[in-house]
């Protein structure tokens, strides 16, 4: 018997297992990714946009049409990350504005859905390119049109668009020469298929495992989003053993081991017939247990790490409240997208009123954005993404931006970034900075130097895993074995008759000598050029630098 319909029940259902099967998929999709780097990546970006949305589709119960719509649409659009990110939660605002006033969904219907669902995606998009996840979106609404005119029925008309969205998709790299050098497909169009596999499976009934789904709290409390907001083991654990028999180097080689499997931030030292301990863990009873094993214990101290640390916390969040309260609303304030704690530094040395961390490593989503533009007492907020793959969730945020009015400098680099903010002047008006900015960012040009996640072939060079990159703005300019030399070699690259300056941020995994020895080799390469050698900070990144 054939099915016609697809209800809110159900069609929560495809949705809530496209999502899960993307998130199951993303390594995949990551892997398809053209450049071979350590960093976020496309199914990560699109996975954690469209649990975003599931997280709150999961929270409601017996949802209608538009309640349901609406949760997609928003939760998306808040969640979007990275360009393919944002450009699926395009996709679905699309859609969602079709179906939202239907109480079923029919084979009209989709076509509707999936016809706008494109026409949004595209417009979100300011120079759109084929080959991308758009092409298979557009492959996937003609395909709905054509057999919705021939069939009702959802169970011919949905396999038959998830195969020609393959056949889409697999052409993809006739469409982009980068794919087919490279040898894969578009990754973008490949999430968007495995989420059309997903929804079908829960359509045609089959067991979906959500847990990996779940349900979004309606009012979140977020403490703190770094190390101590998780604190691993909760209780530190402190006591001196007074020896009552012999206690060997196996002895206490043994007490270490044993701590280790309990707990960490170990401390295990004997002196004569004292033995000190320290552990963190989340049994002190274990811990003391074995201690007595040895001898009898003084000088016990156990205290609740978490509870210290939500004090702490809530003490300096009033603390900061209280301050935030005193601060007046200022004319023009400023959001960068930063990736270090040396470059988090010269940002707000610059003026930048919020950091934003995570760039390379963990692109920001649009509710990222719009907590910044709150925090931020401006009327008007430069916002600067410092990464390409940042730049529509930027715009995402500032459409969404009622009460400021937000300007979006389109960098695509931290150098950029600091490019523009060192050309901004407060003797200007906003239109004139915003001018003076964006062209001062044309004049850098960017390098940056990381490692090869796996094999691969693109601009004309064979990369294998663990080679060194240097990656320019729009493609790799060196690979090599080693960090200095392939430095060197994307430099000369960068490096023209009309350049002036070299800037150089290190990275995390650098050392400052090391760094030096660098800089002080290229004084004495480019004795014309001035050198400026900051601490970046910055992970996976050995070196960031730019040319001006």
């Amino acid at each position: 018997m054939a099915t016609k319909t697809i209800n809110s029940e159900l069609l929560a259902k495809m949705f809530l297992a496209g999502a899960q099967n993307i998130e199951v998929q993303k390594a995949y999709i990551n892997e398809l990714n053209v450049f071979p780097v350590p960093d976020g990546d496309t199914g990560t970006n699109m996975s954690l946009t469209i649990m975003s949305a599931a997280k709150e589709v999961k929270g409601l119960k017996n949802p209608t049409m538009q309640e349901l719509s609406k949760a997609i649409s928003s939760g998306s659009l808040r969640g979007a990350r990275g360009n393919s990110g944002v450009i699926l939660s395009q996709l679905l605002r699309g859609f969602t504005k079709v179906i939202r006033e239907e109480e079923e969904v029919d084979a009209i219907t989709l076509a509707a859905a999936c016809i706008k669902a494109k026409e949004t995606a595209y417009k979100a998009v300011m120079k759109p390119k084929e080959g991308t996840i758009l092409t298979v979106a557009s492959g996937i609404a003609d395909k709905a049109i054509e057999l919705s005119e021939d069939t009702e029925d959802l169970e011919v008309i949905i396999p038959g668009i998830i195969a020609y969205a393959e056949e889409v998709l697999a052409s993809t790299p006739d469409l982009l020469p980068v794919l087919k050098e490279a040898g894969v497909v578009d990754s973008g169009g490949q999430g968007l298929l495995e989420i059309l596999k997903g929804g079908y499976d829960a359509f045609l009934g089959k067991e979906i495992d959500y847990s990996s789904i779940e349900v979004q709290s309606a009012s979140p409390v977020i403490v703190d989003s770094e190390a101590g907001a998780n604190i691993e083991f909760g209780y530190c654990t402190e006591f001196i053993v007074n020896l009552e028999k012999d206690f060997r180097e196996k002895d206490e080689d043994e007490f270490k081991e044993y701590l280790s499997s309990i707990g960490d931030s170990i401390v295990c030292v004997s002196d004569d017939d004292v033995v000190k301990i320290h552990v963190h863990t989340n049994d002190p009873g274990l811990a003391i247990q074995k201690g007595l094993s040895y001898g009898s214990l003084s000088r016990m101290k156990i205290d609740n790490m978490r509870e210290e640390h939500q004090e702490k916390l809530l003490q300096e969040m009033k603390k900061q409240q209280a301050q935030e309260e005193e601060q007046p609303w200022k004319e023009v304030g400023f959001i960068s997208v930063s990736i270090g704690e040396g470059i988090n530094k010269i940002f707000k040395e610059l003026g930048v009123d919020f950091i934003i961390e995570g760039g390379q490593t963990m692109n920001p989503s649009t509710e990222d954005m719009l907590h910044a533009i709150e925090e931020v007492k401006a009327k008007s907020i430069f916002i600067l993404p410092n990464n390409k793959n940042i730049i529509l969730a930027a715009n995402q945020a500032k459409d969404l931006t009622k009460d400021k009015e937000i300007i979006v400098i389109p960098t695509k680099s931290i150098p950029q970034g600091i490019s523009a903010m060192i050309s901004y002047s407060p003797e200007m008006d906003r239109e004139q900075n915003q001018t003076a900015m964006q062209e001062e960012i044309n004049h850098v040009k960017t390098g940056s130097v990381t490692y090869a996640v796996r094999d691969t072939h693109i601009d004309d060079k064979d990369i294998n895993e663990g080679d060194i990159m240097g990656i320019g703005d729009t493609k790799i300019l060196a690979v090599g074995q080693d960090i200095r030399t392939t430095s060197e070699e994307m430099l000369e690259n960068l490096i023209d008759e009309d350049s002036e300056l070299i800037s150089i941020y290190y990275g995390a995994e650098v050392a400052a000598k090391d760094a030096e020895e660098f800089a002080k080799g290229l004084e004495e390469k480019y004795g014309d050029l001035d050198i400026d050698l900051q601490y970046g900070g910055q992970p996976i990144y050995y070196y960031v630098m730019s040319v001006e």
